[in-house]
């Protein structure tokens, strides 16, 4: 299908609920001319603050750019930066479904930036548990059928706990359910529809390859270990592999100049998403995100795409 022809009504009527661990992307911005004298460090001085969604607040505000209805389910804390972050979702055209947790620390990513180039993060953050994660597992179950999609964003902060159970009623009502994974043990994803691992978080889980029959083994035997129908692998400078029943099939890297490849996992799975849901194949659908990815690596932070970046004017 020529991605021009893509049907702009089929993609605003496809409706994602985004799951999983949200977080604020703060970035502090200005200029460091001097080292200081406390310590052999940098100095900035900062002179704008800019605050965006992160995590899975910002898979959900990526579907949402594409004109899609989008539900975000997370908890966040009863704090400023969880307001900060409803407003944000809001102001993105994203439903926002969230649990307010007082024992709950909305977790936040704090760059300070100079000239454009990061100096330092720092995290804050908290696990989510207890009373949470049960009012989490209901509400789920409720906004289930509503939704065409469910993409899973698991950040290891504690949102995606009960995963299993998850993903357990969302094949129930037969959702496609896309999971962003984290960690060295993938087995909490089984019977998920597909998950995205990059290359190294795919190494961490099956080993380092030698050669690309030796990928196609591994990860074959990881996703019919997982009872996966699909194992998408983003490679960066290599494009993506879709590894299913019928084989592996391998879409290009578009040639863009790379300025900044955070929260590009999360603008894949979401096109991704987005496309599934609006009912475009498998191939259409990595083509597109293959697309998506290469794009928004060529933006500062945590970005998105729009359609008509994707598509053109229709």
């Amino acid at each position: 299908m020529e991605l021009e022809n893509i049907n702009k009504k089929a993609i605003e009527a496809a409706s994602i609920l985004v799951v999983g661990d949200a977080m604020l992307d703060r970035y502090w911005f200005g200029d460091a001319s001097r080292i200081s004298p406390e310590a052999p460090v940098p100095v900035v001085k900062v002179t704008r603050r800019e605050d965006r969604l992160g995590g899975a607040a910002n898979v959900a505000r990526n579907s949402a750019s594409l004109g899609s209805l989008t539900s975000l389910l997370a908890v966040i804390g009863d704090d400023e930066a969880g307001n900060v972050l409803m407003e944000l979702l809001e102001k993105s055209n994203v439903r926002p479904c969230l649990y307010k947790d007082p024992n709950t620390t909305t977790t936040v990513k704090l760059r300070i930036l100079a000239r454009n180039q990061q100096m330092l993060r720092t995290d804050f953050e908290s696990q989510v548990q207890g009373l949470a994660l049960d009012m989490h597992e209901s509400r789920f179950a409720s906004l289930l059928p509503d939704h065409d999609a469910v993409i899973l964003s698991d950040y290891g902060k504690g949102g995606l706990d009960r995963i299993a159970k998850i993903i357990a009623q969302g094949r129930t009502f037969g959702k496609p359910i896309l999971i962003d994974p984290k960690g060295d043990d993938y087995s909490c994803y089984k019977y998920a529809t597909c998950i995205t691992p990059n290359r190294s978080e795919l190494a961490q889980v099956v080993g380092q390859w030698r050669d690309e029959e030796d990928l196609q083994n591994r990860a074959q035997n990881l996703r019919e270990e997982l009872k996966l129908e699909k194992l998408l692998l983003t490679r960066s400078e290599e494009g993506m592999t879709l590894f299913d029943e019928d084989g592996s099939w391998s879409v290009p890297a578009q040639a863009r100049e790379v300025f900044d490849v955070s929260g590009a996992g999360d603008t894949v799975i979401s096109v991704l998403g987005v496309m599934l849901a609006a009912g475009y194949d498998w191939r259409t659908a990595v083509t597109v995100s293959n697309r998506a990815g290469s794009i928004v690596v060529g933006k500062l932070g945590t970005a998105t795409v729009t359609f008509e970046e994707l598509f053109g004017k229709q």
